[in-house]
C-alpha cells in the first residue's frame, strides 16, 4: 500500500510538472511597492520586477549589486571606487559624486529597512526572494530622499515547512560563489528560523607593470597584484507567531569584505575619441599599494505587527554598523610616465576611511486589514546616521613650482544626519474598475559636518582657513496622487502625480586641500506618468508600459574642483521625458521570452552654472566642444564650460534588455535547457559638459547559460559566461587623466544549485 501511494505521489507531481511545462500561462507576480501584497497588474506605479532566481544567474559569475545595472528598464549603477560604493540612477536621476557622505536620490529598502550611506547601500544581497525597482517619486510610503525613486530587496523569510536552496559555481580567474539559505520551523508554526550565506571569492588577476621609486618607496612589477576579492556574509533569522495576532521578525547579519578599488586606467582615452585602448589586466601603478579596501559590516533588525482585526500595527526597529577603508592610486599611473605639458604631473593618491558608522531607524505604521473598497496606512519614521571619517589625500601636483602644496593632506570629518516624518496613503476604489490613491508625506531632515581634525605643516601649524561645522536643515511635504482604471480583467491603465523631496547635503572632503566645505540647497521633483499594465494572448503575454515627465528644481549636482575634489552646487531645474516598457511571453510551452525598454531625453537647464573642465597643468587634455573660460588660479589656469543644456550624467538615453529561455523536457522530470541574456545602452555622459572623449555609446554584454535540470527542479547543472564576447565597455572616467574604468572582464564557469521543499 506504501508502494502504490509513493507511486501515485510520484505520478502527481510529475503530471503536475508536466502540466506547468506545457502550459503558456505566466505566473503571477505579487509586490509589495504599496507595503501590501498586491498583484503588480494591479499597481499604479512603475515597477520593474527582478525575482531572485534571475538574480543569481545574473551574479553568478561574481558580480555585485551593480549588475542589475540595465536589468530594469530606466534603471543604471556604476561605480569608480570599487564594490563598496555603487551609485544608482533611475530615469536619469542620481548622484556621481565619490564622496563617502554623498547623498543619493535613490533610497535602497532592504527588508523594510531603508540604507542610506553609500557603504551601506553596498550590503550584498543574498538568498533574495525578489527584487522590486519602483521607478519615480516615492517618499509618501518609503524612507526619505527618494527623488528618483527605490530599489527593494526582500529576502527569503524563515517557513513553517523546513526548505532550503543554494547555488554554487567555478569560473574564470578562480571566481567562487556561493548563495544559499536553509530553515524551516523549530517549534511547529509558533517558531521558525532561516540561516543564510554568502561567499565570493576572485584571485588577483591584474599585473603591475611599475618599476622604480615613488613615494611609497621603491615599487618592483608584480603579476596578479591586484583585481580580486573576498566577500563573506551571513544571516539570521528567527520569526516567532506566540498567538494568531501577533508575528515577530528578527534578523541579523554580518559582513567581511576585503577587495580591490576601482582600477583607474590612466591615458586609457585618447584625445579626440571615446575609444579605449588600455588593457584590462595591466597597470602601472607607482602608489595606493595595489588598490586594497576591507569593510566589516553588521547589522540587526525586528520587525513586529499586531493584527487587531481590522487593521495591524507594524514596528520595524533596526541598526545597521560599520568601518573600514578604500585606498587608490588616483591618477590611475605614474606621474613621471605621463607628462603634461612638458611637465611630469606628478603623484595622486587618496584614502577613505570610515572609522565607525551607526545608522538607527524607527518605523512605526498602522494599516487597514481586508479587502474593502477603503484601504488606508499611516505611519512615521525616524532616522538617525552618525559617522567619523577619514580623507587622505596625496597632493595631485608635486611639480616644479608648485611645491608648496603639502603632499600629505588629512582630515576628520564628524557627520551627523537626523530626520523623521510623518505619512499617511488612502485608497479608495470609487467603481469595480475605479481605484483613487493618494499619498502624503512631511519629513524634517537636518545634517550636520564638523571638521574634528587636519593635517598640520611640518612647524606644527594649521593652515586650514575655510569652515570646520556646517548645519543645514529643511522640512517639506512629498505627496502623490494616482488613478488606476480596468477597462476589462486583462488590462488596466493608470495615471500618477508626485512630489518628492530631497534634503540638503554637505560636501566635507574639499577641507583636504584647505577649501572651504561645498554645500547643496534641498532639491524637489514634480513628476508625472501614465501608462497600461495587460496580459494579452490568453495569459501568455505580459506587456506594461509607462510614459513619464519630471521636473527637478534646484537640482543637487556635483563637479570637480582644481584638484579634483567633488564640488555640490545647485542648478535651476533638470527636465526629462521618456518610456519604459516591459515585456514576457510565453509563445510556446517551453519557452519564456522577456525585453525591457527605456527611453530618456534628460536636459539641464541653468545659464549661470559653469562646470570645470578636463585640465591639468594648465593645460586642457581632453576635447571640450562647448566654449571654454579661463580663470588662473593658485596652481595654473583653470577652465570652465556652461553646462545649460547638457543631458544629465549616467543617463541613458535608451536601454535595451532581452532574455530568452527554452527547455527540453527529458524524462519523467527533467530538462536540458539553454539561456541568455543581453544588455544594450545608447549614448551615456559621464560628465557634465560635452567632450569628445568621456561617453559611452552602442555598449553591449550577453550571457549564456546551458545545463540540465532534475527532480522537477529540484537540482541544476550548467555551464555558464558572463561578458560572454569579452566587451571592454567604458563604464566611467577620471577627466584630468584620460583615465578609464572598464566594465567587468569575461567569466566562463560551471554552476550547481539545488532545492529542498
Amino acid at each position: 500500500m506504501l508502494t502504490s501511494a509513493l507511486g501515485a505521489l510520484a505520478f502527481g507531481v510529475a503530471a503536475n510538472a508536466q502540466e506547468a511545462a506545457d502550459s503558456t500561462s505566466l505566473e503571477e507576480i505579487i509586490v509589495t511597492a504599496e507595503r501590501r501584497s498586491v498583484n503588480l497588474q494591479d499597481t499604479p506605479v512603475s515597477v520593474g520586477v527582478v525575482a531572485g532566481d534571475q538574480l543569481r544567474a545574473i551574479q553568478g559569475g561574481g558580480d555585485d549589486i551593480i549588475s542589475l545595472s540595465g536589468k530594469v528598464p530606466s534603471f543604471y549603477a556604476e561605480t569608480t571606487t570599487g564594490r563598496i560604493f555603487p551609485r544608482f540612477y533611475i530615469r536619469g536621476l542620481g548622484n556621481i559624486d565619490f564622496y563617502l557622505g554623498a547623498s543619493q536620490p535613490v533610497s535602497i529598502i532592504q527588508d523594510d529597512v531603508v540604507l542610506e550611506h553609500v557603504v551601506l547601500k553596498s550590503n550584498p544581497v543574498f538568498d533574495v526572494q525578489q527584487v522590486e525597482v519602483l521607478r519615480g517619486p516615492q517618499g509618501s510610503l518609503f524612507g526619505r530622499n527618494t527623488t528618483a525613486g527605490i530599489v527593494k530587496f526582500d529576502t527569503i523569510r524563515p517557513s513553517e515547512t523546513f526548505q532550503g536552496r543554494a547555488s554554487a559555481s567555478y569560473g574564470t580567474y578562480g571566481t567562487t560563489t556561493f548563495d544559499g539559505g536553509i530553515g524551516g520551523p523549530i517549534a511547529g508554526d509558533k517558531l521558525m528560523f532561516r540561516v543564510s550565506a554568502l561567499y565570493q571569492h576572485r584571485d588577483d588577476w591584474v599585473d603591475n607593470t611599475f618599476a622604480g621609486t615613488s613615494l611609497d618607496g621603491t615599487v618592483t612589477p608584480r603579476k596578479n597584484a591586484m583585481g580580486g576579492f573576498d566577500e563573506k556574509d551571513a544571516r539570521l533569522q528567527i520569526l516567532a507567531k506566540p498567538t494568531e495576532q501577533l508575528t515577530v521578525l528578527a534578523s541579523a547579519h554580518v559582513r567581511n569584505y576585503e577587495g580591490t578599488s576601482t582600477l583607474f586606467l590612466r591615458n586609457a582615452i585618447k584625445k579626440g575619441s571615446n575609444a579605449v585602448s588600455a588593457p584590462r589586466d595591466s597597470v602601472a601603478y607607482d602608489e595606493a599599494q595595489d588598490n586594497p579596501q576591507a569593510y566589516d559590516t553588521k547589522g540587526a533588525s525586528l520587525n513586529v505587527a499586531y493584527d487587531f482585526g481590522g487593521m495591524t500595527l507594524t514596528s520595524i526597529s533596526a541598526y545597521e554598523t560599520t568601518s573600514g577603508y578604500s585606498r587608490g592610486d588616483t591618477d590611475g599611473g605614474a606621474g613621471a610616465n605621463f607628462p603634461v605639458g612638458g611637465v611630469a604631473n606628478g603623484f595622486g593618491q587618496s584614502m577613505g576611511q570610515v572609522r565607525d558608522l551607526d545608522q538607527l531607524t524607527q518605523e512605526i505604521r498602522l494599516a487597514s486589514n481586508g479587502e474593502d473598497r477603503l484601504k488606508w496606512q499611516v505611519g512615521a519614521l525616524y532616522f538617525d546616521s552618525r559617522d567619523t571619517t577619514d580623507f587622505y589625500q596625496r597632493g595631485y601636483f608635486l611639480n616644479t613650482g608648485v611645491a608648496a602644496r603639502n603632499p600629505n593632506n588629512w582630515v576628520r570629518l564628524n557627520n551627523l544626519n537626523t530626520s523623521w516624518a510623518l505619512f499617511g496613503q488612502v485608497s479608495y476604489k470609487v467603481t469595480d474598475a475605479l481605484t483613487i490613491t493618494a499619498g502624503a508625506r512631511d519629513t524634517y531632515d537636518a545634517k550636520k559636518t564638523r571638521l574634528a581634525k587636519t593635517s598640520l605643516t611640518a612647524a606644527g601649524a594649521d593652515t586650514y582657513t575655510g569652515r570646520r561645522f556646517v548645519r543645514l536643515s529643511d522640512e517639506q511635504p512629498s505627496w502623490d496622487l494616482s488613478a488606476l482604471y480596468e477597462v476589462n480583467p486583462d488590462l488596466s491603465v493608470y495615471a500618477r502625480v508626485a512630489k518628492g523631496f530631497r534634503g540638503p547635503t554637505i560636501q566635507g572632503r574639499s577641507a583636504v586641500f584647505n577649501s572651504d566645505f561645498t554645500t547643496a540647497d534641498s532639491e524637489t521633483i514634480l513628476s508625472w506618468e501614465a501608462g497600461f499594465k495587460s496580459v494579452l494572448l490568453d495569459n501568455s503575454l505580459r506587456l506594461n508600459a509607462s510614459a513619464f515627465t519630471y521636473k527637478v528644481s534646484d537640482i543637487q549636482l556635483n563637479g570637480n574642483d582644481a584638484n579634483g575634489n567633488g564640488v555640490l552646487f545647485n542648478a535651476d531645474e533638470a527636465k526629462a521625458y521618456g518610456m519604459e516598457a516591459d515585456a514576457e511571453w510565453r509563445p510556446i510551452a517551453n519557452l519564456t521570452l522577456t525585453a525591457g525598454l527605456s527611453l530618456l531625453h534628460s536636459e539641464i537647464n541653468d545659464k549661470r552654472v559653469y562646470a570645470q573642465v578636463c585640465a591639468l597643468n594648465s593645460v586642457v587634455v581632453c576635447t571640450v566642444k562647448t566654449p571654454t573660460i579661463a580663470i588662473p588660479g593658485a596652481f595654473g589656469t583653470n577652465y570652465f564650460t556652461q553646462i545649460d543644456g547638457q543631458p544629465l550624467p549616467n543617463a541613458p538615453e535608451y536601454n535595451l534588455s532581452f532574455t530568452a529561455r527554452y527547455e527540453l523536457p527529458v524524462g519523467a522530470d527533467g530538462k536540458l535547457f539553454a539561456a541568455t541574456d543581453w544588455n544594450k545602452q545608447g549614448y551615456t555622459n559621464f560628465v557634465l559638459y560635452d567632450t569628445a572623449e568621456f561617453y559611452s555609446k552602442g555598449n553591449f554584454e550577453g550571457g549564456l547559460k546551458l545545463g540540465y535540470e532534475g527532480g522537477d527542479g529540484a537540482y541544476e547543472v550548467a555551464l555558464f559566461a558572463r561578458n560572454i564576447t569579452n566587451e571592454k565597455n567604458l563604464k566611467g572616467v577620471i577627466e584630468n587623466y584620460m583615465a578609464a574604468v572598464y566594465n567587468e572582464p569575461r567569466i566562463v564557469g560551471i554552476a550547481l544549485s539545488a532545492k529542498l521543499r
